[in-house]
């Protein structure tokens, strides 16, 4: 019974794989809308303004705060109620953005926070002005704290990105609860779809090592 049900997995892989290329899709939108924002709101927010600081932090402690799967049922079910209309894929991806943006943000401020003063300092006195400072040296300093806790949480995202298919996106899991109905051997079907995931998280652990050894070598010189 078991070969048979391994051979019907075997058939249906073409399957597995629409739903890996649907949890990419949802994902690097996810992702590089939720960085660039992630990255914009959290220079913001290491900022010494109240009046950026305290609107960012409340938007972070909401999101942070609430269950993603909350999040989408207002997007894709309450939002309507209110004329803003979406369908599946983009309230997704919408839903994935928002929560990437909270938490990136952080990861940012934290990291900007972690240079000395003195680097902020030395930058102003060479007549840099704010975004000079930013570009030439307090980001590239600041990217080694940033950089191993930001490619966790792109990892985290991708598999947060299973919650969407409560909203009817047929993604990688999604693709292994409809496999169970027809190939009532859990274990053998979700093991697949984990190896799926892993498949495409595991390239940013590698990447996010890389980088920490490259940005070890060279961050040194960019320090006033």
């Amino acid at each position: 019974m078991m070969a048979f049900y391994f051979q019907r997995l075997i058939e249906i892989f073409p399957f597995f794989l629409k739903g890996l290329w649907m949890t990419v899709m949802i994902s690097g939108l996810g992702l590089i809308s939720g960085t660039l924002f992630g990255f914009l709101m959290g220079i913001l927010r290491s900022r010494d303004s109240r009046l950026l600081r305290w609107p960012i932090g409340i938007y972070v402690a909401v999101i942070r705060g609430t269950p993603f799967v909350v999040q989408i049922f207002i997007i894709f079910f309450i939002l309507p109620e209110w004329g803003i209309q979406l369908d599946a894929f983009p309230a997704g991806v919408l839903a994935l953005s928002i929560l990437g943006t909270a938490f990136i943000c952080e990861i940012v401020a934290s990291g900007i926070r972690a240079v000395p003063r003195g680097q902020w300092e030395a930058a102003a006195s060479s007549g840099l002005n704010i975004f000079q400072q930013l570009r030439f040296v307090i980001m590239p300093q600041s990217m080694k704290t940033i950089l191993p806790p930001l490619v966790g949480q792109y990892v985290l995202l991708i598999k947060d990105s299973s919650v969407v298919s409560v909203i009817g996106i047929v993604e990688l899991t999604r693709v292994g609860w409809l496999t169970v109905v027809r190939i009532p051997e859990g274990l053998m079907v979700f093991s697949l779809v984990g190896l799926l995931y892993f498949a495409i998280s595991y390239p940013l652990i590698r990447l996010s090592n890389s980088l920490e050894r490259k940005m070890a070598v060279g961050g040194a010189q960019v320090r006033l």
